[in-house]
């Protein structure tokens, strides 16, 4: 072995192991790690050395842009319940716009994934006042996902041939104040509109995919959600007219690789790369499911850890939206269309979330009039203060 491959081995092993310690995991006799108990507290801290570094590497970033989108973040005298008024507004690479969205995604307690493949954006504006009540974004989801793939009764090639019917909300949710008026719930409930039905047969409807090759014209059927922190209170009892906006299906299986560190994976990469081994670069998409995931199992591998210390044990909660009456029917492939009764607009959608959730809140929690938008700066990074 080289004498760089045998330093990068010892270095990935030390601080791999000094690492999982340090935010809480405790390490089992067979060589795996546990969480020390199952509580939403935990999980945040799981999550908090990676949050401090991606705010770390953000911070030139939030610099830069506050003084100029600090307008759009509403303080709570600024919020009339009763005036609502939702817009979902798609958002394209490169614009102040993505900016903005990139800024709210920074605020929360749980870092978010960037997305892959297929991806709609969208900002949520309150057009009564001019202010960002939060964001949503739908990608491609991950091809293994078993309740999922047991709901609809999926084999490998039905999955396969009709998963480009389905996306997963990768990114939802409300930034202050609008999260203490329950304006996640709002937001999560815009997905099963008529306007991101629309959005996704613009954008996508005439695309070649990039895995298969094969030119599809999909329909959006299903959009997936997952809790950041296990048990969901954001998509628990999503009902609005009687109809439940998402549906819990399940658990994840507890793997993943939340728990290591962007530093660490640039070091498994060099490592790997040092060893002419075939993950240090394939990571185009396309290249097959989650090839991160896989090249940290093979780093483990080759430098003597046991792959299981990706089972981190965080099981998080899944979610499904149909956006069609028949959207199993479709997606098992025994209808050709779905079909779209019932499927309501934006403004249809918050008129109700405002009656069952946002004006009730405000007129029992009053405090969210308090908020201050300078305080989003105060979470994003004390430092980060102009």
């Amino acid at each position: 072995m080289k004498r760089k491959q045998l330093l990068l081995k010892q270095r990935i092993k030390r601080r791999l192991r000094y690492h999982l310690k340090r935010i809480g995991f405790q390490a089992t006799t067979d060589g795996q790690i546990q969480i020390p108990a199952s509580s939403k507290e935990v999980f945040r801290s799981l999550h908090l050395a990676q949050r401090t570094y991606r705010l770390r590497m953000a911070r030139q970033f939030v610099k830069e842009t506050w003084p100029r989108l600090a307008q759009f973040f509403a303080d709570g005298r600024e919020i009339l319940p009763n005036n609502l008024s939702p817009r979902l507004e798609l958002v394209k690479s490169d614009t102040w716009q993505s900016r903005l969205f990139r800024l709210a995604g920074l605020t929360w307690s749980v870092p978010v994934s960037s997305g892959y493949g297929r991806r709609l954006r969208f900002l949520v504006w309150d057009d009564s006042n001019g202010k960002l009540i939060g964001i949503l974004a739908l990608g491609d989801p991950v091809f293994n996902l078993r309740p999922r793939d047991g709901l609809i009764g999926w084999t490998s090639d039905d999955r396969e041939e009709r998963l480009v019917n389905v996306l997963d909300a990768y990114i939802l949710g409300a930034v202050p104040p609008y999260n203490m008026l329950l304006g996640g719930k709002l937001v999560a409930c815009l997905v099963r509109t008529r306007e991101v039905r629309d959005a996704f047969w613009s954008r996508y409807s005439y695309l070649r995919s990039v895995i298969s090759g094969k030119r599809k014209r999909p329909s959006l059927a299903m959009v997936t959600a997952t809790s950041a922190l296990g048990r969901s209170s954001l998509y628990n009892r999503l009902v609005l007219h009687g109809y439940n906006y998402f549906k819990p299906i399940g658990y994840t299986s507890g793997w993943g690789h939340f728990h290591v560190p962007q530093t660490l994976f640039a070091l498994m990469r060099e490592y790997l790369e040092d060893c002419d081994d075939e993950y240090a670069k394939n990571n185009r998409f396309g290249d097959g499911p989650n090839w991160r995931l896989r090249a940290i199992r093979r780093s483990l591998s080759l430098v003597g850890l046991n792959p299981d210390l990706l089972r981190h044990g965080v099981k998080r909660e899944v979610f499904a939206c149909e956006l069609a009456a028949n959207t199993k029917n479709f997606l098992a492939g025994i209808d050709s269309q779905p079909v779209y009764n019932g499927l309501l607009t934006v403004a249809e959608v918050s008129e109700l979330a405002k009656i069952r959730w946002i004006e009730p809140r405000a007129s029992r929690r009053p405090e969210f009039r308090e908020w201050r938008s300078d305080k989003i700066l105060d979470i994003l990074n004390p430092q980060s203060r102009p």
